[in-house]
């Protein structure tokens, strides 16, 4: 029997977490909903994505989830509490996952302007480890820049620079990509830091922490990636994000427009 799992992001940054799960075992039905109306969730204020996370919660209610992956940092950041309240399914997210597996002492987080302002990254790695110093950059710029249709690497370039600067003067030995579109430009932000600098895509800790919750079962692992059992979900413009699949995921899939009803 197959588990129902639930992941939601503003575009594709899900995408990082999807693979990761899909890595790892094939037992999975999964539910990609992608609000790109919306998007990006990380210039919002505190109530606007609070409101968010209630209609996401109505988009998720009648699918029977075993559960829900919270792939949106800034959501996890500002409305975990609702996800959990209102869905009664066990939601994994990343911020409490990856707060878990930190090992260093001088820690760097680049995240959305809501996230940082938040500063759940500080308080639930602080809450794990003691004595840790934790720098936070906002980088305003990057989810609009990954979610275009093609790439201008050279302002990329331009911004991992501009944003790695301050975190790199502090000393930083560990770099948490706290928004789950940055692992996508994973090998950008690695050529601008020091190889003795660790990088952390907190989906792996999410899928890890599921993995130990929800076991896979033995022959789960797929030799490679497949999406057959996801069902793509986007608020707007379901050309733009098939385009989108097919150049991040490599594949064509149906994907069926959804009424969020939101005022947001």
């Amino acid at each position: 029997m197959k588990l129902k799992i639930g992941i939601f992001d503003s575009g594709i940054g899900g995408f990082t977490i999807l693979n990761s799960l899909l890595k790892t075992r094939k037992d999975v039905d999964v539910f990609y909903l992608a609000d790109t109306k919306r998007i990006p969730y990380g210039i919002k204020n505190f109530k606007e994505i609070r409101l968010i996370a209630m209609e996401i919660c109505n988009f998720f209610v009648d699918k029977n989830l075993d559960a829900l992956f919270v792939a949106c940092n800034t959501t996890n950041a500002c409305a975990l509490d609702i996800l959990e309240d209102n869905l009664k399914v066990p939601c994994f997210d990343l911020i409490n996952s990856v707060s878990e597996i930190v090992d260093k002492q001088i820690i760097g987080v680049l995240a959305t302007q809501t996230t940082v302002r938040s500063s759940y990254y500080k308080n639930a790695i602080n809450s794990k480890k003691k004595n840790t110093i934790i720098f936070q950059q906002e980088c305003p710029e990057f989810v609009s820049e990954i979610e275009k249709e093609k790439l201008n690497l050279d302002k990329l370039n331009y911004l991992s620079e501009l944003y790695l600067r301050p975190l790199i003067k502090n000393n930083i030995e560990l770099l948490i990509l706290g928004c789950s579109h940055y692992p996508l430009i994973y090998n950008i932000l690695r050529k601008e830091l020091d190889s003795n600098i660790k990088i952390i895509d907190p989906s792996s800790a999410l899928i890890k922490k599921f993995n130990e919750s929800f076991a896979p079962p033995e022959t789960s692992r797929y030799e490679s990636l497949s999406y057959e059992n996801v069902d793509f979900f986007v608020s707007s413009e379901i050309d733009i994000f098939l385009k989108k699949i097919k150049f991040w995921l490599g594949i064509n899939k149906e994907i069926r427009l959804v009424n969020l009803r939101s005022n947001v």
